[in-house]
């Protein structure tokens, strides 16, 4: 086949060496600078230490999910529940520790993406960037419309005012679109326009408000607990531990976040595994956690039902309304967190592709004062805030929920099966300490999710 035919550029791939010269400037044009003449070199500055990496993994997987996830998960596994947290942790972490072992190989913007270009080809990588680019930016949306829910909840209850439904949703018979939500987009990426310093240090201060609000739950949820409360253990079998499951791994998606900071992260080989790690490990103790102190405190059977989640337990143990607010707080902070890092995460895959000629180049233009892709972040938020504002939420999620279950196969896929994948990295590197995933990992996390 000749080396210029269509089938020969689709399989085309993209060695590890060249990726990582090209994200920091040697080979071609420097990331970012002119094609002719102006200031040259231009490329993402490694700014981002160990735990605000880690941070921005647990802020994408640490959600409004927890505080409500015990209601949909105890009524279908009873006390045993906990297991049901065990088991989701253990499929994501099998997911995190692909993820790892790609970061840790191919250190640079594009996450999913970069993995495909450098082992199965261009004609992948393209479907596999522009799959996610669709999920990221429609998960984006969906997680910002339901802002202005919390938001109207907290004004609620501490003021006594709601926003006008007019302009708190999507449009509809009693709504003209969702003006929280637009205004969250744009708050984002003004925040991202600004910097990665400045943005990585706002999610770690948001990200400790959300440990810290679970923590407190535990404390409070662990002076009613009740051991009585945890017997039946298992009244619902087995399968109901696994339906429970299922319903859970969704409160584990996000990791991959870390992915997607490749080129901006200190000493990359070794922060982008063990910020994934350590994230994994620190959300799945605060799950376990928050589970067994809500079993505890509660009876399983009154799970059902019952809409106001984590809150509701603190205002029966305590007797005051106070939890209800500091949840509606949390939901807000995290929100935000979220809203953050996933568009963070956007803007680098397009400017990954960008880079790559995938698209056109100027979405890999840097801003010579911030380092950040400024016209490509505006781009994405005008396409994110016009989801946002004027598209119902059950839609948007619809959407989101294909590109969750292509993620995991994929990293999962691409681990298992290096050598037959085609990937080489640069001599002297080595891979994680952990086994090499077998190619049925990746089909078991696939079917399990589903």
């Amino acid at each position: 086949m000749a080396p210029n035919t269509l089938g020969a550029r689709l399989l085309r791939r993209k060695p590890v060496s060249t990726l990582i010269a090209e994200s920091e400037g040697r080979e071609g044009p420097p990331a970012g600078a002119p094609e002719e003449g102006g200031r040259s070199g231009i490329h993402l500055r490694r700014s981002i230490g160990l735990w605000q990496l880690s941070a921005i993994g647990i802020g994408a997987t640490i959600g409004t999910g927890i505080f409500f996830v015990l209601n949909s998960a105890v009524p279908s596994a009873g006390p045993a529940v906990i297991l049901s947290f065990v088991i989701a942790a253990v499929t994501a972490g099998l997911t995190a520790l692909c993820y790892a072992e790609m970061a840790s190989a191919i250190p640079v913007s594009g996450s999913s993406y970069s993995y495909a270009y450098a082992t199965l080809g261009e004609g992948v990588a393209f479907g596999v960037g522009i799959c996610l680019l669709m999920e990221y930016g429609v998960s984006a949306s969906a997680i910002a419309v339901s802002w202005a829910e919390y938001l109207n909840k907290f004004f609620d209850l501490a003021f006594g005012f709601k926003i006008p439904e007019v302009i708190a949703g999507a449009p509809d018979a009693t709504h003209w679109f969702n003006l929280p939500a637009l205004l969250l987009v744009a708050m984002v990426c003004f925040l991202l326009i600004r910097g990665v310093s400045e943005s990585v240090k706002v999610n770690t201060a948001m990200v400790a408000v959300k440990i810290l609000i679970l923590l407190l739950f535990i404390g409070v949820a662990l002076t009613g607990f009740h051991s009585g409360n945890l017997t039946p253990f298992m009244p619902l079998g087995i399968g109901g531990v696994q339906v429970a499951a299922s319903s859970i791994f969704f409160s584990f998606i996000g990791l991959d976040a870390v992915s997607t900071a490749g080129e901006e992260v200190k000493n990359p080989r070794r922060t982008l595994p063990m910020a994934i790690i350590i994230s994994l490990v620190v959300v799945t103790v605060l799950y376990i956690l928050v589970a067994l102190a809500g079993i505890g405190a509660q009876p399983w059977q009154k799970f059902d039902g019952q809409e106001a989640g984590l809150a509701q337990i603190l205002q029966d143990i305590t007797g005051q309304s106070w939890p209800a607010i500091l949840f509606a707080i949390g939901a807000i902070v995290s929100i935000f967190s979220i809203t953050l890092v996933v568009i963070y995460g956007q803007t680098r895959i397009l400017y990954s592709m960008g880079r790559d000629g995938m698209l056109p180049k100027r979405f890999a233009e840097l801003s010579p004062r911030t380092g950040t892709p400024v016209w490509n972040t505006i781009v994405v938020g005008l396409g994110v805030g016009v989801l946002a504002a004027f598209v119902p939420l059950a839609r948007l999620a619809d959407i989101t929920s294909l590109g969750r279950l292509v993620r995991p196969r994929l990293a999962s896929s691409l681990s298992g099966d290096r050598q037959g994948c085609g990937l080489a990295v640069p001599a002297g590197h080595r891979f994680l300490a952990a086994p090499k995933m077998p190619r049925s990992t990746g089909r078991g996390i696939f079917v399990f999710a589903a």
